[in-house]
This record gives structure tokens, C-alpha cells and sequence, in this order.
């Protein structure tokens, strides 16, 4: 679904009823003065019916989708967006209709082209790429809001028996049944990404310590019921995950980044494996009993 927003100082029922035969397409008017907070409706295009009085915001923002301007074209200022075009008044209907569609495209590529980039191809969930970028941010924020943060590093215990018994194609279904699984199991804030071959990492804004622990020990026993039976077996094969979880901030006093908490999980983890497997591990009573 398509949403274009036009920013005018008065209704425009004759564009939005233009505009409302394009297939799959909102349209509303709001008020210019509120184009600042443009994030809030979150548009997939922007329709500006007077450049003048949204000089000011062209400047200061940089838009996450294109802009059609109404009037005649210019150069003599600053538009940071994902591209625009103008349209002269008065208004030739098939034309809008023709700029309005080839900006939306403009829209719906750069949407794909960072679902592909920061998606993972056989599950689906986000790759390390996004991972990064979304730690750093949620990091900020638990730093400026004094709330915990917490990550679970979850890693499948023996995958590679799985692979060299199966193959590599049961070993993909096996991986694909255990995202599912967790990913039925978050909240709406909480960030999943495939952050290896059988390993995940889940972030957990807003979520202590022990309830991260809860939730790790809810999934890995949810994982042991799994009945995996690959074709031509006659029983299920035991699956079972291991995990290591850190909570930002996790050290006093030293100065922690994403990588730093990716490292503490990672720690844990290591430490959950060498203790036998099917174990949850937390950073900071691993730490306790070195």
C-alpha cells in the first residue's frame, strides 16, 4: 500500500481524487506547517503544492521518499529527498497520474533494494548488517533513557550432525523451522537477525537481565519438544539450543558499543557449549565464577 501525503494550506479533493485511482494507493491532505513531522505519517510520497512556504523543511530534512512539487520548476534550492520532479499548474490528470506512479517506483526500489541488502535469503530475518546498524541505535537509547538492553546469541547444538547426516537441504529446514519458531515468540520492538550458519541473535530492548534469561530458557525448551523427523526416518531427531546472553550495560565503568555486548553474548555462549550444551548462559554469572 502506497501512501501519499500532500502537504497544502487547504484541502485538495480535486488531486485526491485523482490520485485515488492509482491501485493500492492512500491519500490524504495534511496541513504544511506539520511537514516536519513527516516520519509520523510515514509516506511513501510527498506532494507539496507550494514550494515557498516549505523552503525552511526542505533544507533542515532529509525525506525518506521522493517529492512532487505543483508549480513551476526551479533550481535555486535544496531538496534532499530520494527524488522529486515538478508539475505545472493547472493540472493534466493522465500526467499525475504518469510522474505520480514513476516516483512511486523510485520508492518501492530503494524499498527492495535494502530488504535485500539487509535480509538474510533462507530465513528471512535480518542479517548482520542491520543487526549492527539497529544495536548501535537501541544502545543510544538505553544509554539516554537509563534502560536495560539485553541480547540472546542462540546457536543449535549439533547442526553439523544434522547436515552430514540429512544433508545440507534438511539442514536448511531445520533452520528455517527454528526461526519461525522464535520469531513467533517476540514482541513487536524485539530485533531477530541470523547472525551465522546455526546461530541467532536477538535483541531485547527494554528487558533485564533475568527476564532475558526467562525468555532463553521458554525457547530452549519449546526447542527440545521440536519433533524434527527428516524423510525416511521413522523418528524424530533430538534437537536442542544453546545461549549466551549480556545486558547493557554490562560492565561498570567500561565503554560498551554494539560489538562489546555481541562479544559478552558470545562469551556466554562459548562458556554454555563447553559446559555440555542445551544450557542458557548470562554473561554475569559466568563472570561471577571465573
Amino acid at each position: 500500500m502506497s501512501n501519499i501525503v500532500i502537504y497544502s494550506t487547504k484541502p485538495m479533493p480535486q488531486i485526491e481524487a485523482i490520485l485515488a485511482e492509482i491501485d493500492e494507493a492512500e491519500v490524504r491532505t495534511v496541513d504544511i506547517n506539520q511537514i516536519k513531522d513527516y516520519a509520523v505519517v510515514n509516506p511513501s510520497l510527498i506532494i507539496i503544492t507550494d514550494i515557498n512556504l516549505a523552503t525552511d523543511a526542505l533544507m533542515t530534512n532529509k525525506f525518506p521518499c521522493p517529492i512532487l512539487f505543483i508549480g513551476s520548476a526551479r533550481r535555486d534550492f535544496t531538496v534532499r529527498a530520494d527524488g522529486f520532479d515538478f508539475i505545472e499548474n493547472p493540472l493534466n490528470k493522465d500526467e499525475l497520474i504518469v510522474r505520480t506512479n514513476a516516483l512511486l517506483k523510485i520508492k518501492a526500489a530503494k524499498d527492495l533494494l535494502e530488504k535485500v541488502s539487509t535480509t538474510d535469503e533462507l530465513t528471512g530475518l535480518h542479517n548482520r548488517k542491520y543487526l549492527q546498524e539497529r544495536l548501535e541505535e537501541e544502545i543510544s537509547r538505553s544509554k539516554r533513557y537509563g534502560t536495560k538492553l539485553s541480547c540472546i546469541l542462540f546457536d543449535i547444538d549439533f547442526f553439523k550432525v544434522v547436515n552430514d547426516m540429512y544433508g545440507y537441504e534438511w539442514g536448511d529446514i531445520l533452520l528455517k523451522n527454528i526461526a519461525n519458531k522464535l520469531d513467533a515468540m517476540l514482541r513487536k520492538e524485539d530485533i531477530l537477525t541470523r547472525y551465522g550458519d546455526e546461530e541467532f541473535l536477538l535483541v531485547l530492548p527494554n528487558t533485564t537481565e533475568e527476564n532475558a534469561f526467562l525468555f532463553g530458557e521458554r525457547f530452549r525448551r519449546e526447542v527440545e519438544k521440536m519433533e524434527f523427523i527428516p524423510a525416511g526416518e521413522e523418528e524424530a531427531h533430538r534437537i536442542t539450543v544453546s545461549g549466551g546472553i549480556s545486558t547493557y550495560p554490562c560492565m561498570a565503568d567500561v565503554d560498551e558499543d554494539a560489538n562489546t555486548v555481541i562479544r559478552y553474548a558470545e562469551h556466554a555462549l562459548y562458556n554454555a557449549k563447553h559446559r555440555g550444551k542445551n544450557k542458557i548462559i548470562q554473561f554475569s554469572q559466568m563472570n561471577l565464577e571465573m
